[in-house]
């Protein structure tokens, strides 16, 4: 189930993103298919934990939408699923933009400025 964030987006998927990628594997199998699909095999050996593991960290990605799973045979190959982090990035993208807001508007203030001296000029 999926909550609203206070100006009416959906949170249960950016949630799901924020999770997965809390862990440092996650994030590092992430970079590793970001610009190209890969085996579970290959990716696994790029880490010092079982395949078991690595196909754990495999799933999480791809339950919240981050990894695209294609088969090939017997093979599973993964992809990163840009679109799975645009929650997440608009997110970051508004806390930037306030946070840049708040300082602007600080820094004004310490100079003596108004809001409203500030927007005429």
């Amino acid at each position: 189930m999926t909550r609203d964030t206070p100006g009416g987006e959906p949170q249960g998927d950016m949630d799901e993103a924020l999770k997965a990628i809390a862990e440092p594997r996650r994030r590092a199998i992430l970079r590793l298919v970001a610009g190209q699909e890969m085996p579970a095999g290959r990716i696994a050996e790029h880490f010092e934990v079982t395949r078991p593991a690595v196909s754990q960290h495999l799933q999480v990605l791809k339950e919240a939408g981050l990894l695209i799973e294609r088969r090939e045979g017997t093979k599973r190959l993964y992809r990163a699923r840009h679109e799975g982090l645009a929650p997440l990035r608009q997110f970051l993208d508004e806390m930037w933009a306030e946070s840049l807001d708040v300082a602007r508007r600080i820094a004004e203030r310490e100079r003596g400025l108004s809001d409203h001296q500030s927007e005429a000029g």
